[in-house]
């Protein structure tokens, strides 16, 4: 996709009611530091549209970004940070849910994890979360930039076998720094837009 504008359309916190979009959308989550604003910013060819932040766990809310008035692209709250009250999770877990359950639209998520470790703990339920959701999610591996090229392989496998991903998932690895694997994603959210257009069989 060649991206001719974007904005920042629609911020839900806790208490506010899920837009009603009629374009189609694809989310993102990931744990509060794995680089997901810097991820958005790169997919979108934008330095600074999402706010990547020096404090983990600042997007506190479901960020829905309207790209060439043809998809949203929706960040959903970074999760597994410890500094914020157990209240706050669950209140940021319930907002999510009732996006996941919520959105008529939504088709596909995206979900990130650092290439570098094993996937936390955290890492697995969000994965298992939304499974559960109805949904199987195309993985991310963030944070190419930080090992070897000789290592990759081993390590997209561990985060393979870390969440045990369903047979025939997508693990894409992707640098913030370098963009490589930035053509690999859009690839995937094209063809996701694509078979949306499809008409449906009457």
């Amino acid at each position: 996709m060649i991206i001719k504008n974007v904005s920042l359309e629609t911020v839900c916190g806790i208490t506010s009611k899920l837009p009603e979009n009629t374009l189609p959308e694809i989310a993102f989550a990931g744990k509060s530091n794995v680089g997901k604003s810097s991820l958005i910013n790169g997919l979108m060819n934008r330095k600074s549209l999402a706010r990547t932040s020096a404090q983990p766990g600042k997007t506190q809310t479901i960020n829905f970004y309207n790209i060439n008035n043809a998809m949203y692209l929706v960040d959903l709250p970074g999760y597994g940070y410890a500094k914020v009250t157990q209240e706050v999770k669950e209140q940021w877990g319930k907002l999510v849910e009732r996006y996941l359950h919520g959105s008529k639209r939504l088709k596909a998520v995206f979900l990130l994890i650092d290439i570098r470790h094993e996937p936390s703990a955290n890492d697995k339920r969000m994965y298992e979360w939304i499974v559960h959701n109805g949904y199987n999610p195309i993985i991310i591996a963030t944070k190419l930039d930080k090992i070897n090229r000789s290592q990759v392989q081993k390590h997209l496998k561990m985060v393979r076998t870390g969440l045990n991903v369903k047979p025939g998932t997508a693990v894409l690895p992707f640098s913030a720094l370098t963009k490589q694997g930035r053509e690999e994603i859009w690839e995937q959210m094209d063809a996701i837009l694509e078979d949306d257009k499809e008409p449906e069989v009457e």
